[in-house]
């Protein structure tokens, strides 16, 4: 099937549980994107402005990933004196890189987050005073989203950094193998713990096992009781972001399965969250799934093509707003005795996150939050309006502060080397 002809299949309508009033229309385009004005606008840098934004913003993120690599080979020993000790090391050097996309996304590509969920997240998202947004959700879960374009990974890890306690240095994410060879990022990935796929379940089983192994691996407390490590384990069940490519082979698969295809999604695939859910189960209480929209994106439209990175962080156009909506399930209650049955809900929940974006295509908006049942609905916050930020500006500073004091270690080691030759000259 083309490209052109899925973009002009209609649509299917929304369940009734996601129907909302509209609060503004969606833009309206052509099949082809490329004949629209761009949704955040005309470039707003000149070309000038352009080339001074893309080197400062490569300056500092390569300044920044190095720094960070820096102190995770600086720690490297500590694998081999003491496995706890090394794993909250480098949960501190993921922090940083943590900070590093919060502060890069600030300065260099600013936009509005906007924030709601259905009941299951009652109380679980709160506005802070200072107007950041703070999130309750526990230490250990499996969050699973849509993917959009490929920046999703990023707001995903910011909801770490604004979590209450903060998540951002124990996020892990399961992702194509291929980028662990990237230089600099790659070994810093390898070093997070990250889990790798070939798309190989013949490879990648055993890796994923003996990842998975450790992530729910129990330890001691000086008290003499046991506990597990943080953990935030990142899954994208599409595989892929949504593309021109991928649309078309979701309706291929679609027709070959004999299934409904997916209006504004990509069909999931469940083998990889069905072995992670096996093999955490029992120490991990509760999936979270994010739905993810970005304002300005045409019917049919897809975020790559709209939202480069180049776009954002360059040109002065990046989403006027990324909408999250969040939903949770009990492990407990999905069906994984049985592969089938797991598949079978894991589609159902992709059949009611399409129903989602229906919405949100025409009205510009995901559900308002839901309130909870202690939670008065005069109380509830329809959305919560945000924007990806540090509570504090100085706080990028901890990336450089391992690197800083083994500088200053370092010169003062030379000082006194030198004062020693010439004494002894």
């Amino acid at each position: 099937m083309a490209a052109a002809e899925l973009r002009r299949r209609p649509q299917p309508s929304s369940d009734s549980l996601f129907k909302s009033e509209p609060i503004s229309a969606a833009p309206t385009t052509s099949d082809d994107t490329s004949e629209i004005a761009h949704p955040s606008g005309r470039e707003k840098k000149s070309r000038l402005t352009q080339f001074v934004r893309g080197f400062s913003f490569v300056a500092y993120f390569v300044l920044c990933c190095v720094a960070i690599n820096i102190t995770q080979f600086v720690g490297a020993p500590l694998y081999w004196i003491n496995r706890d000790l090394y794993y909250a090391y480098m949960a501190l050097t993921k922090e940083s890189f943590g900070l590093l996309i919060v502060t890069m996304t600030k300065v260099w590509g600013p936009t509005t987050i906007r924030i709601s969920g259905d009941e299951s997240v009652a109380g679980e998202i709160t506005r802070a005073p200072d107007g950041r947004v703070e999130f309750d959700f526990p230490d250990r879960m499996v969050m699973i989203a849509n993917h959009q374009i490929y920046t999703d990974w990023l707001y995903l890890w910011w909801v770490g950094y604004a979590n209450n306690p903060q998540m951002h240095g124990y996020l892990y994410i399961i992702l194509k193998e291929s980028l662990k060879f990237i230089p600099v990022i790659g070994p810093g990935m390898m070093f997070y713990g990250f889990i790798f796929m070939s798309r190989k379940m013949s490879v990648d089983q055993p890796r994923m096992a003996y990842r998975l192994g450790k992530l729910k691996m129990k330890h001691t407390a000086p008290n003499g009781s046991s506990f597990l490590n943080p953990m935030w384990l990142l899954l994208f069940p599409e595989g892929t972001n949504l593309s021109d490519n991928g649309r078309v082979k979701s309706a291929k698969w679609a027709a070959k399965a004999g299934i409904k295809d997916c209006a504004h999604l990509l069909l999931p695939r469940s083998t990889g969250m069905y072995f992670v859910l096996k093999e955490l189960k029992g120490t991990v209480e509760y999936v979270y799934d994010c739905t993810v929209a970005y304002e300005g994106i045409p019917r049919g439209g897809y975020g790559e093509e709209l939202f480069t990175l180049s776009g954002t962080y360059f040109q002065g156009q990046p989403p006027k707003s990324v909408n999250l909506f969040w939903r949770k399930f009990r492990v407990a209650d999905i069906p994984l005795d049985d592969h089938d049955s797991f598949d079978a809900w894991v589609l159902q929940r992709w059949y009611e996150k399409d129903a989602l974006m229906e919405t949100y295509v025409k009205t510009g908006r995901f559900p308002p939050m839901s309130a909870g049942p202690e939670q008065a609905k005069t109380d509830a916050i329809d959305y919560i309006e945000t924007e990806v930020r540090t509570k504090y500006w100085w706080e990028f500073l901890r990336i450089f502060v391992v690197v800083g004091i083994f500088g200053l270690l370092g010169n003062i080691v030379l000082r006194i080397w030198h004062t020693s030759s010439r004494i002894l000259r």
